[in-house]
Parts: structure tokens; C-alpha cells; sequence
């Protein structure tokens, strides 16, 4: 698994949000979870395939974020709320 929070660099977006994922997915990484400081959510992707992932599911902050397996934790997100935008 990799996580990771997005930066505040003007190409956060590409980065974070493109390359690193299509990285992730031809590695093999079963789940990469992104936490995007901008929109104040989390977004899981899981299910590698070539250089993409099957599944992409998106949650806000507070809610409780099934991550799934190799992973197989249950995340509280609530406490993120108070380091929202």
C-alpha cells in the first residue's frame, strides 16, 4: 500500500492526482490511498491493472474509509476535519 497526502505545488494536480497513480498501478501496488488537501477527501484506488487502477472510490473527510484487501483496515477520518481547508 501506499498513502499519501497531496502537495500545494502548481503541479499537484498532474502529479498526485496522475503520474504517481499510473506508477503506483504498473507496480502493482494493490492500494494507493491519496489524501487531497484541496477538495478536504480521501480517495482510494485498488485493483491494479497495467497502469490503472479498476476501482477508485472517494470519501470526505468523517467518514469511515474501508480500505481493501491486502490492507483490510477500517479508517476514522473524522479527526481530519479539523485540519480542513
Amino acid at each position: 500500500m501506499v498513502a499519501e497526502v497531496t502537495s500545494h505545488d502548481s503541479d499537484t494536480r498532474r502529479r498526485d492526482h496522475s503520474d504517481k497513480r499510473v506508477g503506483y498501478a504498473t507496480a502493482g501496488i494493490p492500494v494507493h490511498l491519496l489524501v487531497d488537501r484541496d477538495t478536504d477527501s480521501l480517495i482510494v484506488h485498488s485493483e491494479p491493472d497495467g497502469d490503472t487502477y479498476r476501482l477508485c472510490r472517494s470519501y470526505k473527510y468523517g467518514d469511515e474509509v474501508a480500505l481493501p484487501s491486502p490492507v483490510d483496515i477500517t479508517l476514522d477520518t473524522e479527526k481530519l476535519k479539523d485540519y480542513a481547508g
